[in-house]
């Protein structure tokens, strides 16, 4: 009889041993972790959006759960979520996304200032998370669903990673070819609330995880003593647009009229301008600092004597400010390095976005398509010429 209740005793041990094993190790299978404890209720739309002193960068590197904790609480982060990106499914769910019913990767969103913290180090911090030279998911995980890739939400961001693309192929670090996809950012929807801050809401399941994917083994043997990134000291004034004129240097470079619009937001006079109605092939830059800011292709005739377009070419060079110098409020645009005052944007355009752009010919400097290239606008070309 005690022979039996050791024998009883030994193997309700074993069971709570294996229970326990089980319970850690349910992450590994995302999906059936949430198969068994959290059913989905649907992702939501996006997260709020920026403001003019924000801008977003969104990465997919597998598993978000693992993508989030290296850019919590970097200076300049001021927020990270884990979504989905890259399908055209609205509103996916996780069941969906992991089982790869849908074209959508698992991403996270970082939502940054970019006066505190560079683009190119965010970049950086991303590699030194990922397998780059894997086509078909990230290492334990498998699937598109679970790839690599990074989404950029401009020009500047595009022609960024490509470089730093570029410079991770032609170090070497890695034996096989770097082929993290370079796309533009599509819809982003944010996961479900369970998967924002997995790492610090359930700590012993991540870390379970984690530990069994295989990715910090990958990472160390790869990246050694330079895996964790510290992002240098970012000054806005390195961006090739920035301008330090003095106000004495302005008056001398600008005609009357360019200095009054630019610097004194000031209005030019409608129907007696150089641009309003101008349909040449070309691109729209700041008269002070060359920033690109409006394509030919999104002009159109407003009939109100300002040109007048539907978009920006790149929204990172436009900033949004309150007006509030006529009896109604506006909504002021103003160049973001040259801080040129460039006209306002109303809620009357036509099709695609319903917005009118309503600038001063005055704030601007128009190049023609020929010439683009030879100015440095290359990567602009296609804004022009696509329909």
């Amino acid at each position: 009889m005690e022979k039996v209740v050791i024998r009883m005793k030994k193997r309700w041990i074993q069971v709570a041993i294996a229970a326990v094993v089980i319970v850690l190790l349910i992450p590994v299978g995302q999906i059936a972790y949430d198969a068994t404890f959290n059913k989905s209720s649907g992702s939501v739309a996006s997260v709020s959006p920026v403001t003019d002193e924000e801008a977003l960068a969104t990465f997919a590197g597998g598993c978000f759960w693992c993508m989030e904790p290296p850019f919590d609480g970097v200076e300049g982060v001021m927020e990270v979520y884990s979504g989905y990106t890259g399908g055209q499914e609205e509103y996916p769910a996780y069941e969906d996304v992991a089982s790869g019913n849908t074209d959508h990767v698992e991403a996270v969103q970082v939502r940054f200032d970019p006066d505190r913290i560079a683009y190119e180090d965010l970049l950086q911090i991303f590699w030194r998370q990922i397998d780059p030279t894997d086509a078909d998911g990230q290492f334990v995980d498998r699937g598109h669903q679970y790839s690599t890739a990074i989404f950029y939400h401009n020009g500047e961001q595009r022609d960024l990673a490509e470089a730093s693309k570029r410079d991770l192929e032609e170090s070497g670090r890695f034996n096989e070819p770097v082929i993290t996809p370079v796309l533009e950012a599509e819809a982003f929807y944010k996961a479900e609330e369970y998967h924002q801050k997995f790492y610090q809401e359930n700590p012993v399941r991540y870390q379970a995880y984690r530990a069994a994917s295989g990715r910090d083994s990958f990472l160390d043997e790869y990246w050694g003593d330079e895996r964790n990134y510290e992002p240098t000291s970012y000054d806005p004034a390195d961006s090739k647009y920035a301008v330090d004129y003095t106000d004495e240097e302005l008056e001398e470079m600008l005609m009357p009229i360019q200095y009054e619009v630019t610097q004194l937001d000031g209005t030019e006079p409608a129907y007696r301008n150089a641009y309003w109605d101008h349909y040449e092939d070309g691109i729209y830059v700041d008269v002070v600092s060359g920033e690109p800011l409006f394509s030919s292709r999104d002009q159109y005739d407003s009939e109100t004597g300002w040109p007048s377009f539907t978009q920006p070419i790149d929204e990172h060079y436009i900033l949004e400010e309150e007006d509030r110098k006529l009896l109604v409020v506006r909504t002021e645009i103003r160049s973001r390095y040259g801080d040129s005052h460039l006209g306002h944007v109303f809620e009357d355009g036509p099709e695609p976005t319903g917005l009118r752009y309503c600038m001063n010919s005055a704030a601007l400097r128009f190049i023609p398509l020929e010439d683009m290239e030879e100015e440095g606008y290359e990567d602009y070309i296609d804004e022009v010429t696509s329909s």
